[in-house]
């Protein structure tokens, strides 16, 4: 089972403002997630949603189990992500 990654507007607003190197390290994380989310996610705490850890920088996700899809919320740095 291959889930597929739909990406938000927010999201994708802010990876263009990342580093290119930075960029490519969050995209290759995000697809090696596709087979098995679960082993790569790791639920927030008092939240519905999920964060992957790639370096210094967290991307918060919704995964839908029943309908194989990841829904990629928001990237940020791991010092500011959760203070909102």
């Amino acid at each position: 089972m291959i889930f597929d990654l739909i990406y938000s507007e927010k999201f994708l607003k802010q990876i263009k403002k990342l580093p290119l190197d930075i960029q490519k390290r969050i995209v290759l994380a995000l697809e090696r997630c596709r087979i098995r989310p679960y082993t790569h996610f790791v639920r927030l705490v008092s939240n519905p949603y999920y964060k992957l850890r790639v370096g210094d920088y967290r991307v918060i996700a919704n995964i839908v189990q029943n309908k194989l899809v990841i829904y990629i919320l928001e990237i940020g740095h791991r010092k500011n992500i959760y203070k909102k």
